[in-house]
């Protein structure tokens, strides 16, 4: 309940009741405790329009104020302020109602909206870091939220599955003598680290990084299963830290980076149709208004980047899931 706007109510039919118009009727928070829970400080102004004693006019008002429900007693104060101290029986009452009611009070707002709210978004192989976790809390938070007040919510984790740190992982794998079931895997961040010091260190291994990662975007079968060990056993780590914190994320709401891979030419092709597009050193950008500094869709080897697959996913989730709103 809004308590301001019910007190409105009731000083507005106090007026009228006493034979006095008023366009607008604020109640405020009591400046002091001695001065009652909130106060109507509207007489001063309605004296001048009607030319009369303001203390006269509270008077009035205050004489036709009902005080057998939310409201205990009412006084006219200084020149013409209205003080009132609210019923305290009247607010037990009231929170005791919140309390036996499931929704606490709350109501459903306005017309419902289909809602993708894109959270967590971790990289794969690696630990999550604070930035994961708290977007992980925030987003489920407006979820929850989103979804109480009547929304329905979908949960988008928008997880980096993509790179050249797999084809590392692979090398590094198959340079151990080991398979995508290897027990090594459970402990994921050490066993990214030993890689990265292997890429670091190596240049011929680190060669063998990359033709793997060519080898994966190819679809090798062989690569892809072991691609796919990582994006697994990664997985199994985040929903450990999900359930820690009570995130109600699942695999169900996992849409990867390469879930939009074969989506992102059209983006390059949806972009050229509209004129969207300029070359700049051989890459494809888009300039906003008001910047100078492009947007990069398409490097000048071909290659894509992180804002094309976010503008893929923007369609996808207007086009194909049919958002009102996306967070």
């Amino acid at each position: 309940m809004k308590i301001k706007l019910e007190l409105s109510k009731i000083i507005e039919n106090a007026l009228k009741n006493a034979n006095i118009e008023a366009d607008e009727i604020v109640i405020s928070d009591a400046t002091k405790p001695e001065f009652g829970d909130y106060q109507f400080n509207g007489v001063m102004k309605l004296a001048k329009i009607l030319k009369q004693n303001p203390r006269q006019i509270a008077n009035s008002v205050v004489e036709h104020i009902d005080t057998t429900g939310m409201i205990l007693k009412v006084e006219v104060a200084g020149p013409g302020f209205i003080n009132i101290w609210l019923n305290n029986e009247w607010l037990s009452s009231q929170a005791n109602a919140i309390v036996d009611d499931e929704r606490v009070g709350v109501g459903y707002i306005g017309t419902p909206k289909r809602v993708v709210i894109d959270y967590s978004g971790p990289n794969m192989a690696k630990q999550m870091h604070v930035g994961h976790l708290r977007s992980s809390i925030i987003g489920d938070t407006l979820a929850t939220l989103l979804e109480f007040l009547g929304d329905e919510v979908i949960r988008q984790n928008h997880i980096g599955d993509w790179g050249t740190q797999f084809g590392m992982l692979i090398a590094y794998l198959e340079e151990q003598g080991a398979d995508g079931n290897s027990t090594e895997l459970k402990d994921l961040e050490q066993f990214y680290k030993d890689a990265k010091v292997r890429f670091d260190q190596s240049e011929e291994f680190a060669n063998k990084a990359r033709e793997y990662v060519v080898k994966i975007q190819s679809g090798d079968k062989h690569c892809l299963t072991l691609w796919q060990s990582f994006i697994d056993a990664s997985l199994g780590h985040c929903e450990e830290v999900y359930s820690k914190l009570g995130v109600n994320l699942t695999r169900d709401d996992v849409r990867a980076e390469s879930f939009y891979n074969p989506q992102l030419s059209k983006v390059i092709t949806t972009l050229q149709e509209k004129n969207l597009l300029t070359k700049s050193d051989g890459a494809e950008c888009v300039f906003l208004d008001g910047s100078d500094v492009p947007v990069i869709v398409q490097k000048g080897d071909g290659g894509y980047l992180y804002a094309t697959t976010d503008l893929a996913a923007l369609e996808f989730r207007s086009q194909e899931l049919k958002a009102n709103r996306i967070c």
